[in-house]
């Protein structure tokens, strides 16, 4: 005869392995922005596929490695993904958020900046990139996949009004 007691009864059930096991957290910083064209009102943007093969346009980023600031980093990361050479003109603002990834849990911490595109060309060269395309700044909010970073292009529009 077989016995089974719930949570009442004191004995918990065994869970997978996998279940029990804690997830390591881990904190990554990263940098990138937003590289804009002003003689053309566009701006460089990257696509990225997902998991479920979707499409999904973003602002480029990456990790700041030793040695840089964040505003250094954000100018490699824009060049590395876009080909796009840039200068910071101003900080837009910082997003966080959490994922798992390789049975760890990432707080993942993301400065961004407002560049001005002095140079280069539109290159997907980068492996981590899809497609890369000039988006029309009054476009950029709805073609943009996070709610996070259509937030940072309103910042961004209020400053190149000002700086205009």
């Amino acid at each position: 005869m077989s016995t089974s007691r719930g949570r009442a009864g004191g004995r918990r059930g065994k869970r997978p392995a996998e279940r029990r096991r804690r997830l390591r957290t881990v904190d990554e910083t990263s940098a990138g922005g937003l590289v804009v064209d002003h003689a053309s009102g566009t701006a460089a943007v990257i696509g990225r596929l997902d998991r479920r093969g979707r499409l999904l346009w973003s602002l480029p980023k990456g990790h700041i490695e030793a040695g840089e600031t964040a505003e250094e980093a954000a100018v490699r990361e824009v060049e590395e993904e876009t080909g796009i050479i840039g200068r910071v003109v101003a900080p837009l603002g910082t997003i966080d958020f959490w994922f798992v990834a390789e049975d760890r849990r990432v707080h993942k911490t993301v400065h961004h900046f407002l560049l001005r595109a002095l140079g280069g060309e539109l290159s997907d060269s980068d492996i981590e990139v899809s497609e890369v395309a000039w988006v029309p700044l009054v476009e950029l909010e709805s073609r943009l996949a996070y709610a996070d970073e259509r937030r940072l292009i309103r910042r961004a529009t209020e400053l190149l009004e000002e700086t205009a």
